[in-house]
């Protein structure tokens, strides 16, 4: 049986979005049945609906700040009309690759509209041997239970600690950052932490599209620390069995990306057989459209 994440994370249809590009690069996926919604903006899109269907960011805006300008526009216009839900007043770059250049610079809500490519970090807290002597408790995971006001996946379970990279922060600074605000971790735990593989999703959701590349990491967490949330943003924390994650994984009630950060460390670790998880594979490289 194959897991309903490993579905999600490639629920991607290319007929129907059409691709988005800048400056001769393509950098998202934008829905057929929103594409009306941009030919209100003649000045700001170039729609084409024939055989080399696209939607392009008029050539005029040919800097940074132009295009960042023109898409601002309209992103508020958007999102005062809930075309565009869950603002957050966070800056994500437009950029294919991590370590690229910005093209643009967009509200963090929009990326999804857009399907412009995003980063993130997902953290799995370990602990080898929380429940009696060394060497003879069996290892458990921490895990997070998503508060019901988050604007994306409310309730549902999650790692440690998880989230989005804005522009302006990198990799290990994201991970300090969000380990202290979710958790409780502090620098100088969270400052341990060691990199598993890198997860590739591209999938269809009810606000657009979600194109990320997450960013998998382990921390060994002491077995007399329990996290504490402190920006509001967690319901609770659970220490959990290894079969207890891998029967919620296989319930579907993890998101999407904790669900293939948790199974990267269970593989990666051996505490799973890969045919617990046929497919997973393919989710650490990027995505090959037809």
């Amino acid at each position: 049986m194959t897991l309903p994440c490993i579905t999600a994370a490639r629920h991607f249809d290319t007929q129907a979005h059409l691709p988005f590009w800048i400056d001769a690069e393509q950098v998202g996926w934008i829905r057929s049945t929103d594409v009306s919604l941009l030919a209100r903006w003649p000045d700001v899109f170039e729609i084409d609906s024939g055989e080399q269907r696209g939607i392009t960011l008029a050539p005029v805006f040919n800097t940074v700040d132009l295009r960042s300008a023109a898409l601002g526009s309209v992103i508020g216009a958007l999102a005062a009309e809930g075309r565009i839900p869950g603002w957050r007043n966070e800056t994500y770059a437009i950029r294919n690759a991590f370590d690229a250049p910005p093209l643009a610079y967009i509200e963090r809500a929009a990326s999804r509209f857009f399907g412009t490519m995003t980063y993130a970090v997902h953290l799995n807290g370990v602990v080898e041997y929380a429940d009696g002597a060394p060497r003879m408790a069996a290892p458990q995971l921490w895990i997070a239970r998503r508060s019901d006001t988050k604007a994306t996946d409310p309730g549902m379970l999650d790692n440690v600690v998880a989230g989005g990279i804005g522009w302006g922060f990198g990799i290990e600074t994201t991970i300090i950052k969000e380990c202290w605000e979710e958790a409780g971790i502090p620098e100088e735990i969270a400052a341990r932490a060691t990199a598993g593989r890198t997860a590739h999703v591209l999938q269809s959701l009810p606000e657009g599209t979600q194109a990320e590349q997450i960013f998998i990491y382990d921390l060994a967490l002491p077995a007399d620390f329990a996290p504490r949330n402190q920006d509001g943003e967690v319901g609770e924390h659970r220490l959990a069995r290894i079969d207890e994650v891998a029967r919620w994984i296989e319930e579907g009630a993890m998101t999407v990306d904790a669900s293939l950060a948790t199974l990267d460390c269970l593989l990666r670790r051996r505490w799973i057989d890969e045919d617990a998880c046929p497919g997973i594979e393919t989710l650490f490289a990027p995505p090959v459209l037809a």
